[in-house]
């Protein structure tokens, strides 16, 4: 049974692994195609996805990083997914006030297309990992961003239709602002669970049908405190 076991573990192991790998794959290349087209386009809105994008990758890459180890490795990876999360959500928040004082014209027709085909990457990373969204913490945590990725996805694709309504960069900086907000409260989320994971881990649990140590004798106990303790 415990061969058994240990084979199912390392097929699961290799399973994430590949996954990760994928997922890591998928965001480096938006990263880099999303931020040159928002740079391009003077996009509040893309440049903070490509952003989040980046953090994605470097967050499948800490998780890659934890698969076939421990239960506290794969809290201590998602604690610092989230903390990345967080302070790159501030990062965007910084950039979005940078183009609402130095001023911008997003174009509106790049920020339509470039969010539809980041939101097909979007899908393609929730369909690999819609089989681990329930299980270890260093998934969930990555199933969480890909979920927050595809609501960014969205809101850019609206914020550049009214762009074009409109005619006023104003959609485009909400968006920015919003994508900042979806990314830090998607990083506290994991904090929240992976800081639960650490701490199921500190506390030891016994083994069913076990019995209790027995009180370990030193020097300093004398007859009456050991039948005291035997009590």
């Amino acid at each position: 049974m415990s061969c058994e076991c240990e084979v199912e573990v390392e097929v699961g192991n290799a399973g994430q692994a590949s996954v990760l790998k994928l997922l890591l794959a998928i965001n480096a290349v938006m990263f880099l195609v999303e931020s040159v087209t928002g740079i391009v386009a003077q996009s509040a809105g893309l440049v903070a996805d490509s952003l989040d994008m980046f953090a994605d990758a470097a967050v499948y890459g800490i998780g890659l990083y934890a698969v076939g180890r421990s239960a506290l490795h794969k809290a201590r990876a998602a604690c610092l997914s989230g903390v990345f999360q967080c302070l790159l959500g501030v990062g965007v928040i910084v950039e979005v006030g940078h183009r609402f004082v130095a001023g911008s014209e997003p174009m509106s027709l790049l920020m339509v297309g470039m969010g539809g085909l980041a939101l097909v990457a979007n899908v393609s990373c929730l369909a690999l990992l819609s089989r681990y969204r329930n299980g270890e913490v260093h998934m969930r945590a990555s199933w969480i961003f890909s979920t927050n990725d595809v609501l960014a996805n969205l809101g850019v694709i609206i914020a550049g239709a009214l762009v074009a309504w409109t005619a006023s960069p104003v959609p485009d900086l909400v968006i920015g602002c919003g994508i900042a907000v979806l990314v830090i409260r998607g990083g506290l989320h994991i904090l929240s669970e992976a800081r639960r994971e650490l701490a199921n881990e500190r506390i030891p649990t016994p083994t069913p049908g076990r019995c209790p140590p027995m009180p370990t004798l030193t020097p300093e106990h004398g007859k009456s405190t050991l039948y005291k303790e035997l009590k």
